[in-house]
């Protein structure tokens, strides 16, 4: 496949992923020896948000373990980041994620680029029970739409230890006018341009959706990754003329991959 912004995209934050590691901060090595998993596979994202085509990368996880601990839950949509403060309950810690550039040609050649998004933040974990954990990630733009975009989440998880692992739960995502105004909305002149009718999208809830994860070990050594994500957008953004004539208010992102887990660790 030909390297784009959006493969570079995705080959940046696989990296990132093997450093930023949210297992990695909180193990403790008295617990025993340590275990490593890495996963690696392709996935399909949106090409941007409100796109109706997807975008192919890799999907790349990492985590650890020591002793007969199980790796810890992690659900499949979190941002890349690492705990700093934790409790028995609570975990908090920064995130970085990135969005990829959304061209011109993308909606039709008459609005205009928005530039690869660097987004940075935090993410405060509350585990209710074994079984249920409630997640609040909050990011802002630094590059590209420069605006807040925050995602409030839970997940229902059930496992047996680390032979198997399913995980399902909602999504509800806000963002702030600077981000909605980036991807949706259509200022007078460039109605004049495009032809598109002029539109102010404000500031709210983005989206709601849901997200499944399943981890299934084959071997000792071998397993299988997979996950499915489906976002619907509403309110402003589903308005939007650029989603309703260049995109769609229906995301779909999913992915599979192979995981591997060794004894030791890679740093």
């Amino acid at each position: 496949m030909p390297i784009n912004s959006r493969t570079l995209t995705a080959a940046i934050a696989s990296g990132c992923a093997l450093l930023a590691s949210p297992a990695a901060a909180q193990d403790d090595p008295s617990d025993g020896a340590k275990r490593t998993r890495v996963a690696l596979g392709p996935q399909v994202k949106p090409s941007w948000p409100g796109a109706e085509d997807v975008s192919f990368g890799p999907l790349v996880d990492f985590a650890t373990a020591y002793g007969d601990t199980p790796f810890e839950f992690e659900a499949p949509d979190e941002s890349f980041g690492f705990a700093v403060a934790t409790s028995d309950d609570f975990a908090v810690g920064p995130v970085l994620s990135f969005e990829s550039k959304r061209d011109s040609a993308d909606v039709g050649g008459v609005l205009p680029d928005v530039d690869f998004s660097l987004e940075v933040g935090g993410f405060v974990n509350y585990t209710v029970s074994e079984n249920f954990r409630l997640r609040a990630e909050a990011r802002q733009g630094v590059t590209g739409h420069e605006g807040f975009i925050a995602v409030l989440g839970a997940d229902f998880i059930t496992r047996d230890a680390d032979e198997y692992l399913l995980s399902i739960g909602p999504r509800v995502t806000l963002a702030d006018s600077s981000y909605q105004d980036a991807y949706y909305s259509v200022t007078p002149a460039q109605s004049i341009a495009s032809g598109l009718p002029a539109y102010d999208a404000s500031g709210g809830v983005q989206s709601v959706g849901v997200v499944i994860g399943y981890i299934q070990q084959l071997s000792e050594r071998w397993g299988i990754y997979t996950y499915a994500e489906y976002d619907r957008l509403v309110d402003d953004a589903a308005n939007s003329p650029v989603v309703t004539t260049f995109g769609s208010r229906d995301q779909y992102s999913g992915g599979i991959a192979l995981t591997y887990t060794f004894d030791g660790g890679i740093f």
